[in-house]
């Protein structure tokens, strides 16, 4: 049967919404092989680099997968990946009517830890920019940051006051990551978490430790410790 599509060439958005609609309407149902790229072009009047960015688009989102030589099929259990937006801390406090401080701790560029220089696929030794600072809400400790940042990824970065400008929020608004990762849990507050978030040694605080990359490059290793109390939300 077909469809009720307009007429005239597709660009690529409309290609996409062209397949998700076949998808859901199970035209081409879970497992099925669909129409190759060449078939699908001339159906829709359009190049086949149109097609391909239209289903290279869902099989990002996890509705298609296509394989080399083998045609692409609907998957059998679609999944939603979900995407991530670094937060920014400055933002999240005033989001929640909260007045944002922040206060530089320690600034050095020196020779980075063996284990940073694995984490960050780098040959030993090599020379980081590390960054630790103090976020408040309304004046009480919010979250205690120790960041090493990559100066071959991100020269700029050592011209940038960090006393006055926060590295989270500039590394945000100013470097573009094409990939991370992130580890989320709980530790124990050591002296020095404890002496920054004023709490008891041992205390257990929420830690976020991620890990961002732009192409094969890592820009930075960063560990947020959170107040004792903190509550994570978030929408999906």
């Amino acid at each position: 049967m077909p469809s009720d599509r307009p007429s005239g060439a597709f660009g690529w958005q409309h290609a996409r919404d062209e397949a998700l609609r076949r998808i859901r309407a199970r035209e081409w149902p879970p497992g099925a092989l669909i129409p190759n790229e060449a078939e699908l072009a001339t159906e829709w009047g359009c190049a086949r680099a149109t097609v391909n960015r239209a289903l290279r688009d869902l099989a990002e989102a996890g509705l298609l997968e296509r394989r080399r030589k083998g045609g692409t099929r609907v998957v059998m259990t679609p999944l939603r990946k979900a995407t991530l937006a670094i937060p920014v801390i400055r933002q999240e406090v005033e989001a929640r009517g909260a007045a944002h401080g922040y206060a530089l701790i320690a600034r050095a560029l020196g020779t980075a830890p063996a284990g940073v220089c694995r984490a960050l696929a780098l040959a030993p030794e090599t020379r980081l920019l590390r960054v630790r600072a103090l976020h408040l809400s309304d004046g009480a400790p919010h979250v205690y940051e120790d960041r090493w940042i990559n100066p071959v990824a991100v020269p700029a970065i050592l011209d940038i006051d960090l006393a006055q400008v926060d590295a989270n929020s500039w590394l945000v608004q100013n470097v573009a990551f094409t990939r991370g990762d992130l580890a989320l849990g709980a530790v124990a507050a050591d002296a020095a978490i404890a002496d920054a978030l004023a709490c008891a040694p041992g205390s257990a605080v929420f830690t976020m430790a991620r890990i961002t990359w732009t192409g094969e490059h890592a820009i930075t290793q960063v560990t947020q410790h959170y107040a004792p109390g903190y509550r994570l939300t978030t929408t999906f």
